[in-house]
This record gives C-alpha cells, sequence and structure tokens, in this order.
C-alpha cells in the first residue's frame, strides 16, 4: 500500500514571475508541474514541502515555438507533447526518442520537459520507503552520514537517469532560468554539477524556463538500456548527434546519461573532425566512453555492465547515423 501524501499548500501562479514570488514569500517550498517524481519521493517521506508552488497553469510555460532562430521549448511542455510534435521528429530526432522512450504513457502525459531535465539523481539506497531508509540508517542524499554505494567518499554517487538532457546537450541545447534576480541563458551542460546530492546549479527559487534549440540541427539518435523494456530508467542512455561531409566527420557530438551524476558531453570528439568512421575510430570513441563514464553500485546492475553498455550504444548510434548519412 503507497504511503499518504504528507499535508501541504497549493499555490496556482499563472505567470512565471507570480511563481517565483510564491517561492520566494515560502522558504522551503517546492516547485512542481507533472509531479511524477516529486509526488513519489513525498510518498517515500523523501522530503516533506509544506508548501507546493504549480507551474501547470502557467501558459507561457506550455508552449513550442518554432521560427526562423530554431525552436524554443517551454519548460512546462509535456513529454508526451514533445514526443508528437511534427518538428521535433523531423529534425530533432534524438530529442524526440528521448522523449518516447521515458517511463509509460500516463508519465509521458502528466511529465513536462522541465521535470525531466531537474529530475532528482537515483540510487538504491535512496529511493526506498521509508522504513526501508531509516533500518539501514539512511544514507549521505537524505538525513545519513555517508554514501553507502562509496563509504569512504566525501560525496553523493547517485546517478542522474534523465532521458531529455543528453539530446538536448548533444543538439547544443541552452536554456532560460528565471528568479528572483531575473532571468539568465546558459549552456543547458551549465546546469549540472558533478555530485548526486547537489547536482543541479540553480540557485534557491531558481527555476528552468525554456530550452533553445538551434535551427538547423545535425543529424542525431538516442539509445538506452533498462531493466524492462518499459517504465524503466535508464541504466545508460547515449545521445549523438553526427554531421558528416561525404564519408568524413565534420563535427560529432555525444551525452551520456544514467553513469554519472550529471548528464554530460563527452569530451574529446573534436579530434574525430576529417576522419571516416571506421573500427579504428569507433574503438576509440569506445575508450572515450569507457574512460569518462562513471557507473557505480547504484543500480541493481553491475557498474562494468553499464560502462560497457554506453560503450556499445555510442558506437552502434554513431555507425547507424554514419551510414544513413553516406547514403
Amino acid at each position: 500500500m503507497s504511503a499518504p501524501l504528507p499535508q501541504f499548500r497549493l499555490a496556482a501562479p499563472r505567470t512565471v514571475t507570480e511563481a517565483v514570488a510564491a517561492y520566494r514569500d515560502h522558504p522551503g517550498s517546492r516547485f512542481i508541474a507533472g509531479g511524477t517524481d516529486l509526488l513519489v519521493n513525498m510518498r517515500r517521506g523523501i522530503g516533506n514541502p509544506t508548501y507546493l508552488v504549480d507551474l501547470s497553469g502557467i501558459d507561457e510555460l506550455a508552449e513550442i515555438r518554432i521560427t526562423d532562430d530554431g525552436v524554443t521549448i517551454g519548460a512546462g511542455v509535456t513529454i508526451a507533447a514533445l514526443a508528437q510534435n511534427d518538428v521535433i521528429v523531423a529534425r530533432y530526432r534524438a530529442l524526440a526518442q528521448a522523449a518516447a522512450a521515458i517511463a509509460g504513457p500516463g508519465h509521458r502525459t502528466m511529465g513536462t520537459v522541465g521535470g525531466n531535465l531537474c529530475l532528482d539523481t537515483r540510487c538504491i539506497y535512496y529511493n526506498q520507503s521509508e522504513w526501508w531508509r531509516s533500518a539501514n540508517a539512511y544514507c549521505l542524499k537524505n538525513r545519513g552520514d555517508s554514501c553507502h554505494v562509496a563509504p569512504q567518499g566525501q560525496r553523493c554517487h547517485a546517478a542522474f537517469c534523465g532521458d531529455v538532457a543528453p539530446a538536448l546537450l548533444a543538439l547544443g541545447a541552452e536554456i532560460d532560468i528565471s528568479g528572483t534576480r531575473g532571468t539568465r541563458r546558459i549552456f543547458l551542460s551549465q546546469l549540472y554539477v558533478e555530485d548526486g546530492k547537489a547536482h543541479l546549479a540553480l540557485a534557491d527559487g531558481e527555476l528552468v524556463t525554456a530550452v533553445h534549440l538551434p535551427p538547423d540541427p545535425p543529424a542525431s539518435a538516442y539509445a538506452k538500456i533498462r531493466t524492462r523494456a518499459a517504465i524503466d530508467f535508464p541504466l545508460a542512455g547515449v545521445a549523438v548527434a553526427l554531421e558528416t561531409s561525404g564519408a568524413d566527420i565534420v563535427s560529432l557530438r555525444l551525452a551520456l546519461t544514467g553513469t554519472n551524476s550529471r548528464p554530460f558531453l563527452l569530451a574529446g570528439t573534436e579530434a574525430f573532425a576529417g576522419r571516416c568512421i571506421d573500427d579504428k575510430l569507433l574503438n576509440e570513441v569506445d575508450r572515450l566512453v569507457q574512460k569518462q563514464v562513471q557507473p557505480m553500485r547504484t543500480t541493481i546492475t553491475s557498474a562494468n555492465y553499464r560502462r560497457v553498455a554506453a560503450a556499445a550504444l555510442a558506437r552502434r548510434l554513431i555507425t547507424t547515423l554514419g551510414t544513413a548519412g553516406a547514403a
């Protein structure tokens, strides 16, 4: 039986400005949109905010705008709407594939782009019931003193498992952030920190309001492995954006999720420009991925399997995109 939700009050702002003000006036509150992650955690006793600021009624956050300068996706756009948008499907394939791979249909109908980008990190020692966590002396991420995954370490190793972020990273996305000090725009990569307990570089009271994509993206694709073929978070997920000229690579961007405490762009891929896609290059990509991913014992699946699988996904996507580009 599911535990009941704790008592809380709910604000229903109609604009981003009102949402920021509601948060400011109630310290310790949380923003909520679809609630597919936050409400589950609240039922488990992970966090107990007494005040929630509901973003679902803010129309400006629920729009996808297409112009000559690119595409702007509101943070309140649902995952289902993103996966079904004709322009996203046609021009930003990795993003559409990532959105379609998230959880189940009900989750995609409720979940939002902003929520998936700001998804809490996950670990088998954290995403448990209150009685289970209390019996294990909690953990560094929630009320405990040490990380059970790496007891001798000084930080939490919970993994970021959102699907949308790697696709957007590979596509060169920027995001808008709003707060009491106004609005700022940053590259999506700047949103994340390699720390499972504090993986978002957001000031208190800030929220992601929009995502911006460039107008002429290269071919892209996303794939992930998971324990079950549906619903589950990625054990490892890979997004690739590949531009070619004939048989040669012009640019290659590769992003990963599920293995580290943040989604990240693979470093070193600029060295592949001007080269053809062959076994030698794919082996180099394999080594880069296995060196840079940092899977830990945060799931029931072994860390080494996730490392090797991430490299295999990268090879497969690059090969598939390269073959399509050369056709």
